[in-house]
């Protein structure tokens, strides 16, 4: 009786709380071999049932994951110490619970879950930390490096529906690292955005555009997600690449990265994220007339590609709040 009184002066009542005090299975004497069990039941009652999946499966694994290390009380106060602080660097400008999840390997996977698209179609990523919404327009084949200073880069390409039909007027968002492996929203210097912008394909569903050759970067390591990778010995690096998130109706949203060949961290991204059909070559060209009829007086690098969206298909719902 002590503790349905605990529970509705903590809770409150509700219509929540009459079901549970319709219940008369209520336990005591927990201990490592029942304690599981009883927090499952619970959960019993819970009216969403996709809620009520994911509490009783995160509690069951969750139990099983203390039972298997044995974990001690200094370990659980020091895991509850690092989440705290994980959850006090996050700003409106950095997520290190994001950062975390992605080092852990639990940003892919629930990508890969979610995302299981047609074969044939461009295989999706993750976003990253780095995306802004509503990024500048550009016009099509227009330069995005600003003042920034690398080896040119010429993008071009089509996209394409599932069918192989093009997709005109979708909207194709792009952001990468600077030569020196910075973004934008990293140099408080700059005064616009730079390497990042919105175009949109045209009629036939293409696109270009001219930028600089990303290259290799850190994630950010002077946080909760560095002591991790620091701790046991990983590096925080990922490999030079482009993103591109590309929206267009019909289909589902693709986001997705454009690795550069040859990188030395494409076996060892810090957040798993790399796959082999995103991998390319970006060509070395020598000093000419670009495919869009530029003159070009240095060496430049070129790459194309094409990227096959899926059609829309319908969404699981989250749980109810």
């Amino acid at each position: 009786m002590a503790l349905i009184i605990t529970e509705l002066l903590l809770y409150g009542g509700g219509p929540a709380f009459d079901m549970m005090l319709a219940s008369d299975n209520y336990m005591r004497d927990f201990d490592e071999n029942n304690i599981t069990a009883a927090v499952i039941d619970r959960y019993q009652n819970t009216p969403d049932p996709r809620l009520k999946q994911i509490m009783t499966s995160l509690v069951r694994h969750l139990h099983d994951f203390v039972r298997d290390v044995e974990l001690t009380e200094a370990e659980w106060v020091y895991a509850i110490d690092y989440l705290t602080r994980t959850g006090q660097l996050c700003t409106d400008k950095r997520q290190e619970f994001i950062l975390l999840s992605d080092t852990l390997g639990v940003s892919m996977l629930v990508d890969a879950i979610n995302h299981r698209f047609a074969k044939g179609t461009t295989e999706t990523t993750v976003r990253g930390p780095f995306y802004v919404e509503n990024p500048p327009e550009a016009a099509f084949g227009a330069d995005i490096s600003g003042e920034a200073k690398g080896d040119p880069l010429y993008i071009d390409g089509t996209i394409l529906s599932e069918d192989g039909k093009p997709v005109a007027n979708a909207i194709v968002d792009v952001w990468h690292s600077d030569a020196e492996g910075f973004y934008d929203v990293q140099l408080p210097e700059l005064e616009e955005p730079t390497l990042r912008a919105r175009f949109h394909s045209d009629a036939q569903g293409r696109f270009r555009f001219w930028t600089i050759m990303p290259r290799y970067y850190p994630i950010p390591y002077d946080g909760t997600v560095g002591d991790m990778l620091k701790a046991t010995a990983r590096h925080p690096y990922r490999p030079a690449h482009v993103h591109f998130m590309i929206i267009a109706d019909g289909h589902e949203t693709l986001v997705t990265h454009l690795f550069v060949d040859s990188d030395q961290y494409l076996d060892s991204d810090a957040v798993f994220a790399v796959k082999n059909s995103l991998i390319r070559d970006f060509t070395r060209e020598a000093p000419g007339i670009a495919p869009d009829g530029k003159k070009i007086d240095t060496p430049w690098r070129k790459l194309h590609n094409d990227f096959v969206l899926s059609k829309a298909v319908a969404k699981k719902s989250a749980p109810a709040a």
